[in-house]
């Protein structure tokens, strides 16, 4: 018989409160950190989206659901009956008053001080804002350690040179206990804010997908890299932090030099599809767009690749550079302060600036070409992704810093 959600699964062990995007796998991949560990775990879902029906975390959502949900592990501001969404009974019922409306921010409060979470875990700054809204109005702090994770480099790399978004960042960062980062860069930015040297979680820098299973992945590679033809792009879209553009570009300009190939395309939104079919009938038939698939498609193509292609405007560590290290593929990423210490150009990756086809197209021929590189990256690499991303010795450290806060707390 499954238990009730109200019904914690390790009854007088630590409670984790996270607050994020329950339809993230990034948000998955992390919480799913502590499996089998002695924590009670939630999920404060963000308006934004809902999470997947087979991922069992029990979740609070706030998003309106189009379906039933379960209510062993989803609780839900918002209820369906026939085709009219309506706040659930138990919810207006514990209403602060029948004249309030219920928020997302509201209930996220009375979850704070029903629950009494021993760690309120934040992941990303837009969730660490919500958080801190929600805790200025309604008298949160105290409740629990915070934990605010930021997310590689999107959430400060260009927002803290913009001093209205600058002040309300410090503001929130400098608010928490304790500051998570993939990257050593997003520290330096938040010193200059102000945040406070122990604040800044001994555990960082730290992936924010929890690592790679990089025995899982390595076991799937068959036969040397070098004898792969497949580029795997991971972020075929149009954002702020990375332009796909360009990389259309730049496969125009080495088509005929890294033939034979396949391009498999992974998140492709109607902007970059457009450009794809403006592409030359030969490249066009060379490259698979694809919209969102599951993650565990994702890391089989990656298996499968010789290249994964991933310039970028801004980043943190790029999870997805983790996982082709592991799985053989050469990474092509961007000269970022956040990833040149990490890997040297020439033996671990090629770089290429995301807005100069010519870079790309140059570090696309080179991969196609050279074996000899792209067989020792893949050494060189394995050794160096079990050494900083390894989702075992991670779990472990994260375990052990989730229970010291739960103890002071």
């Amino acid at each position: 018989m499954t238990a009730p959600f109200a019904a914690d699964t390790h009854p007088g062990g630590p409670r984790i409160l996270f607050v994020g995007l329950a339809e993230s796998s990034h948000t998955h991949s992390w919480v799913d950190l502590l499996e089998g560990a002695d924590f009670n775990v939630r999920l404060f879902a963000m308006p934004s989206g809902l999470p997947p029906d087979d991922w069992r975390v029990r979740t609070y959502v706030t998003a309106q659901a189009a379906a039933p949900l379960d209510p062993a592990t989803r609780a839900c501001l918002y209820a369906r009956r026939g085709r009219a969404l309506r706040f659930a009974k138990r919810v207006v019922a514990r209403a602060a008053g029948a004249d309030r409306a219920v928020t997302p921010a509201r209930w996220l409060a009375r979850v704070v001080r029903e629950w009494r979470p021993h760690v309120i875990h934040t992941l990303g700054l837009d969730a660490g804002k919500f958080y801190f809204d929600a805790r200025q109005s309604y008298g949160l702090a105290g409740a629990g350690k915070w934990v605010l994770q930021t997310r590689g480099g999107a959430d400060l790399a260009l927002a803290h040179l913009d001093p209205e978004a600058r002040g309300r960042m410090g503001e929130v960062m400098r608010a928490c206990d304790r500051l998570l980062s993939d990257n050593l860069e997003n520290f330096r930015i938040a010193r200059a804010l102000g945040v406070a040297e122990e604040k800044l979680a001994d555990i960082a820098p730290v992936p924010g997908t929890g690592g790679v299973d990089v025995d899982a992945l390595a076991s799937r590679r068959r036969g040397e890299p070098s004898a792969r033809r497949t580029i795997l792009w991971p972020k075929a879209y149009e954002c702020p932090w990375s332009k796909a553009l360009p990389v259309f570009e730049a496969l125009k300009l080495c088509w005929e030099r890294i033939q034979p190939c396949a391009v498999e395309m992974l998140a492709t939104d109607a902007e970059a599809r457009m450009w794809y079919w403006s592409l030359p009938e030969p490249v066009r038939e060379g490259c698979r767009p694809h919209e969102r698939i599951p993650r565990a498609r994702a890391l089989e193509l990656m298996t499968e690749a010789r290249v994964m292609l991933a310039p970028s405007l801004v980043d943190g560590v790029p999870n997805s550079m983790y996982e082709a290290m592991a799985a053989g593929a050469l990474p092509v990423v961007s000269p970022l302060d956040t990833i040149r210490p990490l890997v040297e150009g020439g033996r671990n990756v090629l770089f290429a600036r995301n807005l100069y086809p010519e870079e790309i197209a140059a570090a696309l021929a080179r991969a196609m070409a050279d074996d000899a590189l792209v067989d020792s990256a893949a050494r060189e690499n394995l050794a160096l992704v079990r050494r900083v991303a390894d989702r075992g010795e991670i779990r472990a450290r994260v375990i052990d810093f989730y229970e010291r806060l739960a103890a002071r707390g």
